[in-house]
Formats: structure tokens, sequence, C-alpha cells
């Protein structure tokens, strides 16, 4: 019975990472589709969203499955609720990356007011949280996720440089002011992925500090 449980435990392992490598993927195309104005690009991210909400249900399916067909030990009980958790961050990560597609969408073929340096930084430091949240799931390394909790200050610096970049852009040329919205709308989804990444390694450290103490 033991082994049944242990088999659809490496089950939702490899589902959570199969998420992982799926979100990581619309994250990275979404700032790909964004700097390269590739709407046919940011459309496909959009349409992409349903999988990735297949694959948080799929998850929850197992997580489920594995909580009724036996007492779990508070070990595995820790893993389960935290990976119940994780994936929903992780799924509203997904969510984000369809809303930065679904701007690049409506910005179209339109010049940018300003150059996108700081939010590439701010989309390379958040998909670093990001891919470092997922290893350190993995791994099962709580350095690793305390350092994407610490990472998460410099997105928040990026975010309110951005900011007042925009709000002086606004002030200089009036006529840029919608734009401008948008692309702090774009900033705060990468600052709300910094925020989601960050759970996620909270939940690994829920998770797994328990079974280094055992």
């Amino acid at each position: 019975m033991r082994s049944k449980f242990d088999e659809q435990l490496n089950q939702l392992n490899e589902e959570m990472m199969r998420m992982g490598t799926m979100i990581e993927d619309s994250i990275e195309k979404a700032i790909d589709a964004l700097v390269n104005q590739n709407v046919t690009l940011a459309e496909e991210i959009m349409a992409r969203d349903e999988e990735i909400d297949r694959q948080q249900k799929k998850i929850e399916s197992i997580c489920f499955n594995l909580l009724m067909q036996q007492q779990p030990v508070a070990r595995d009980l820790r893993t389960i609720s935290a990976a119940m958790k994780m994936v929903t961050d992780m799924e509203r990560i997904g969510d984000h990356a369809a809303d930065i597609s679904e701007i690049t969408v409506m910005l179209g073929n339109q010049p940018y007011p300003f150059t996108l340096d700081l939010i590439k930084k701010m989309a390379t430091e958040t998909m670093i949280m990001l891919i470092r949240s997922i290893e350190a799931y993995v791994e099962k390394d709580i350095e690793k996720a305390q350092s994407v909790i610490k990472h998460d200050d410099i997105i928040d610096a990026l975010f309110d440089e951005v900011k007042q970049k925009l709000i002086s852009l606004i002030h200089e040329a009036p006529d840029n002011g919608e734009q401008a919205t948008d692309f702090l709308m774009i900033a705060k989804y990468f600052e709300r992925i910094g925020d989601h990444a960050t759970n996620i390694s909270e939940w690994v450290i829920f998770a797994f500090s328990a079974q280094t103490e055992n």
C-alpha cells in the first residue's frame, strides 16, 4: 500500500515539474512577444492558459487521491498540502503571462513611447525567481527557497523605478498616457509573478523543513 502511495507522490512531483516548465515557457515567450511586438505569439500564450488550468486540475486531483487513499503521515501531509497551495500560485503566474500577452495584442504595432530596458530587467529578475523557486521544490532545497524570498526586494525596487519613469513620461507627454498605463500594468504583473514565486518558496520551506527535522 505504501509503495503505491510513494508512486503517486512521485507522479505528483513529475506533474508539478511539468507545470513549472509550462509556466516558465509562457513567461519567457510573453517577454519575447512584448519586446518584439509579436502579436501571433502573444495570442498563442493566451490560448495556452487553458492548458495550464487543466494541469492545475490534474495536480489537484492527484493530491485529493493521495489524501483519500490512506492516512498520510505528517511529512506526507505537509508535502501534499504545500503542492496544493503552490499549484494555485503557479496557475496565477500562467494567468499573468496571458495578461501580459493580452496587452501586447492591444498595443499591436504601435511604437513604444520609451525603451523597455527596465521592464526587460524586471522580467529577467522575475524569471530567475520563478526558476529557482521550482528548482527549490524539485531539489527540496530550503536555502535556495530562502534566496528567492530575498530576491523579491530586487523586483520591488525595479517596479518602483519603472513606475517613477512612467509617471515622468505621462507628465512630459500626456498623449502617451494610455500606453504608459499599459506598461505600468505589465510591470505590475511582473511584480505579482515575483510575489507568487515568493509564495512558492515559502511553501517549499513549509513542506521540507519538517522533513529535515524528522
